[in-house]
């Protein structure tokens, strides 16, 4: 691809530092769209990752990680063409509460691309959900 330049990586300041953990926040390319990868972004707050006790918060707290992660790269939530839900316990309410929360912060004529995958635990104890992204701008 002639127009690619170099990706470009980014882990946000007010993230956790996810490099003793091998991997990155995000990596973006141009070819000539910005294509933006994101990393499973948890309900985790700052640099000590600290969760709450209860699904919704951390739901809460994952779209405001996701949400800096893609204004690091000049983006939005509209800039977001596929998500990937990872649950623990996934059960009805759940899915409730997830989708009460993505109304918030998506256009209900512009929604993403989406996978859940119900799973019995996350990379850490308390984890209870962890969400993905890829997201475009031209």
């Amino acid at each position: 691809m002639e127009n690619n330049k170099n990706p470009r990586l980014i882990n946000p300041t007010e993230l956790f530092n996810p490099s003793p953990y091998g991997f990155s926040h995000s990596i973006s390319v141009e070819s000539p769209s910005q294509i933006c990868f994101i990393s499973g972004q948890s309900g985790g707050v700052g640099e000590n990752h600290l969760l709450a006790d209860d699904f919704k918060t951390q739901v809460q707290d994952a779209l405001q990680n996701l949400k800096i992660v893609l204004q690091s790269h000049s983006m939005t939530f509209e800039n977001v063409v596929k998500i990937t839900l990872l649950i623990v316990d996934h059960d009805p309410e759940k899915l409730e509460i997830w989708a009460e929360e993505a109304k918030k912060v998506w256009s209900q004529s512009f929604l993403p691309t989406s996978t859940l995958i119900p799973v019995s635990q996350l990379a850490l104890p308390g984890m209870l959900f962890e969400i993905d992204a890829i997201a475009v701008k031209n």
